[in-house]
């Protein structure tokens, strides 16, 4: 095999040198134009010409028996290059066979006999000819040529491993060329490479210089072959697996289907590829669920993130992105709507009336945070869901009580084993709209510990000009809150932080009078019970006197929580006799509420209390709404010591400090002999001491309680007051002064002691409670005295 091999190349190489000995025809040659192709010499090559002047050219040439010189053109997108377009060194070449095709194409196989370099041309129609001159090889052979083949060689054969498409014999043949010109033209003939390159190792006459060149595009070549046979390899690793997978996985569907089992991985992704398809999206939003579902796709549904991606799909397709409900902005509308649900509360109605007025003149998602600050059993939250109703818009609440983890409003990372989003983003998804009513419930109860603080991550969802862009740690991109309108609902604002409160527009709600509560409980509580109960105004009547006893007597509070639970006892006791048969119309009266209810759990206690000298009737704020306190003061024998009791805060100890200080200062001009209380120790105690209390509200109260019982002089039992006093007897404005108000008239109180500069917290008080009340306004201590004591 090997004396073959040595053979072929011995009669290669005495084939080209017999040529070259040969006398050919240099003058008026044809010149054929290839594209993209370079003929070396020795090298025979098959052609398929197409055009007419190269067909024609082919034609006279075989039937002249005239050789041809083959050029490559520059261009090869022109169809006619010019003269100037052609490669100036070709190779002369003959035609060995030809074949005409269909179409008007013609086959040729050309042999390559030496390199010409064009001179001058001759002809330029119907084809070009020219005169040439041929090239001889320059460069003695020596050792670096020597060389050269040598590494030519063995990257050739290293090559032709990669190329499986040629014969075995090729690499014997290679070796066995002793010629360094026939080598460079056999290897560069048969290698892929740039025009240029091949262009430039053609017009090389150097045999070193051409060696080099060929010996650089074959290490070209066989960086990127053995490059792309590693590709080749690793995708088909990956293939393979993957292709073993899927086997598998069909061989598992096959058979659960003969189990009739359903495929429920395959047909989850399906759903979801539907639901995605139907679901308007924001283009951010699309990205990460298409980039999500492609991962769906290639998981196996057996892999613990499976679980994980396709929750997060879900939620991702589960939340609106682009769907709002159409506002209801006839104002008149809502207005009927709010007064069907709530009596009274009209600075809240008249905001909300506002805010819309707003929304319908300027198209503005933007509004405002609203604060509902009020008692329990006010409709902080029932108004909300009034609001929503009025406007046409989903409700959403959202209880922020007790909260103490950060994560409860930002969400869980994905990475934790049963992550989930906050109760925002949870709101939004139950809402199905970008733009529901949202009422975060009991904002000032909120806590924080070592788990983050969410009173700081509820910043940036009430905050307009940020929540546009809230960023929930779960779905991690972007989602638009602002055009949800956030309502918030609170007892009392001390105890939100000052940052989250700056964010909020506070909207106070008062606690209800006695005629308020008679008409909510006529036209809302009692019709809602009845309702509950099964039963009917023809089965149950109760009369405004008869509410009005069972506000006064069962109840103690500023909202009508409590009162719906009694008119729910009223209910149940008919609801018995009803279902006993007796189904006429059962009255109630007053008589009958100690009977149903028990006996009376409230009663003016004011005349009683203030029977005897050193007790004063005050009025207090509480969360609860108002409230009145009674502070009384006794003296024994003792060293001039002040003993305060009943759980007073610091700041009520030092009122009565301050109230003792001006009594004892002024103590002649009260009629009280000073020397007294260097021998007597004053107690002063509030009751209802496992009550904290505390505030500088109750000066002028303290105050008079000890001038009662130092002048030995009794409170009119009719009166109450609230103030804060100061050393030099000046009597301080204080807050909270509609809820005290309305506490001290639901006590049976008269006449009320106010400050002076409370005057205008009165127009809050509504007018049916100023009636029955008479109201004196003191700036100076003194002035208190001569309206409260018995004189």
């Amino acid at each position: 095999m090997a004396e073959d091999k040595e053979k072929k190349a011995e009669e290669a190489n005495e084939q080209i040198e017999a040529q070259d000995n040969n006398t050919h025809n240099f003058n008026n040659l044809p010149i054929l134009p290839l594209r993209q192709l370079i003929i070396y010499p020795g090298a025979i090559v098959p052609l398929s010409i197409g055009r007419p002047k190269t067909i024609k050219l082919a034609e006279e040439a075989v039937a002249e028996g005239q050789e041809i010189v083959i050029v490559t053109q520059k261009d090869a997108s022109a169809e006619d290059p010019a003269p100037g377009g052609l490669y100036e060194v070709g190779c002369l070449s003959r035609i060995v066979k030809h074949v005409f095709g269909e179409q008007n194409e013609m086959s040729l196989v050309v042999q390559g006999i030496m390199r010409v370099a064009i001179s001058r041309f001759t002809q330029e129609d119907p084809y070009y000819k020219a005169d040439v001159k041929p090239l001889s090889d320059s460069g003695e052979d020596d050792q670096t040529i020597e060389a050269l083949m040598l590494s030519l060689k063995q990257s050739a054969c290293k090559l032709l491993e990669f190329l499986p498409d040629l014969p075995e014999s090729a690499a014997g043949l290679i070796e066995h060329v002793n010629s360094p010109s026939v080598l460079a033209d056999l290897i560069a003939g048969n290698i892929d490479g740039p025009v240029e390159e091949k262009q430039a190792i053609l017009a090389c006459l150097d045999l070193k210089t051409r060696l080099q060149k060929v010996l650089e595009l074959v290490e070209q070549q066989l960086s990127i072959l053995e490059l792309s046979h590693k590709i080749t390899s690793q995708v088909q690793g990956e293939m393979s697996k993957t292709q073993r997978e899927f086997y598998l996985r069909q061989q598992l569907k096959a058979i659960k289907e003969e189990l009739g089992d359903s495929d429920d991985a395959d047909d989850d992704v399906a759903d979801l590829d539907e639901r995605f398809n139907s679901k308007e999206l924001t283009e951010e939003a699309k990205k990460v669920i298409t980039k999500e579902l492609r991962r769906l796709h290639r998981m196996n549904p057996m892999q613990s993130e499976y679980v994980v991606a396709r929750n997060y799909v879900e939620w991702l397709l589960d939340l609106p992105w682009v769907e709002e409900s159409d506002d209801r902005l006839e104002l008149s509308e809502v207005r009927s709507i709010l007064d069907e649900d709530h009596y009274g509360l009209e600075k809240v109605k008249k905001r909300i009336l506002e805010f819309l007025a707003v929304r319908k003149i300027k198209k503005d998602p933007k509004g405002p945070i609203l604060c509902f600050v009020g008692p329990p059993g006010v409709g902080k939250t029932s108004l909300g869901r009034s609001i929503a109703r009025a406007m046409g818009r989903e409700f959403v609440r959202a209880s922020m009580g007790g909260v103490r983890d950060e994560a409860e409003i930002r969400g869980h990372r994905r990475t934790y084993v049963g992550a989930m989003p906050g109760r925002i983003i949870q709101g939004m998804k139950r809402a199905g709209k970008l733009n529901p009513l949202f009422v975060l419930d009991e904002v000032d109860k909120l806590a924080h510990d070592v788990r983050g603080d969410p009173a700081s991550a509820l910043l940036e969802v009430l905050d307009p000009e940020q929540n546009g862009t809230f960023s929930d740690h779960y779905l991690n991109i972007p989602y638009d809150l602002s055009k949800v309108f956030f309502l918030t609902t609170a007892n009392q604002l001390e105890t939100i932080p000052p940052a989250l409160r700056d964010r909020m527009e506070i909207l106070e709600l008062p606690g209800y009078t006695l005629d308020e509560k008679i008409h909510i409980a006529r036209q809302h509580l009692l019709p809602k019970q009845l309702e509950a109960h099964g039963l009917s105004d023809k089965l149950l009547s109760v009369d405004d006197a008869v509410l009005a006893d069972l506000i006064t007597s069962y109840t103690k509070e500023a909202g009508v929580r409590n009162l719906e639970r009694e008119i729910a006892a009223l209910c149940r006791s008919v609801a018995v006799k009803v279902a006993g048969g007796d189904e006429s119309l059962h009255t109630i009266t007053s008589p009958m509420l100690a009977d149903i209810l028990g006996p009376e759990r409230y009663f003016n206690e004011i005349a009683d209390r203030t029977e005897i000298p050193g007790v004063a009737t005050g009025m207090a704020w509480t969360p609860a709404g108002g409230d009145i306190l009674f502070i009384e003061a006794t003296s024994m024998k003792g060293k001039g010591e002040l003993m305060l009791t009943g759980q007073l805060g610091d700041v009520m100890k030092e009122s009565a400090q301050a109230a003792l200080s001006y009594v004892r200062s002024q103590a002649a001009k009260l009629g009280i002999d000073d020397t007294n209380f260097k021998e007597l120790d004053i107690h002063l105690h509030v009751p209802a001491g496992a009550v904290p209390k505390d505030g500088p509200s109750a000066g002028i109260t303290i105050f008079t309680a000890l001038v009662s019982l130092l002048t030995n002089t009794c409170v009119r039992a009719d009166v109450a007051m609230t103030g804060e006093i100061t050393l030099r007897g000046n009597v301080l404005p204080v807050g909270g002064i509609k809820e005290k108000v309305l506490a001290a008239r639901r006590a049976g109180v008269k006449r009320i002691v106010l400050p002076e500069r409370n005057r205008k917290d009165l127009v809050e008080v509504p007018e049916e409670c100023k009636a029955d009340l008479e109201f004196i306004h003191v700036s100076r201590i003194d002035e208190v005295l001569d309206a409260v004591l018995r004189r």
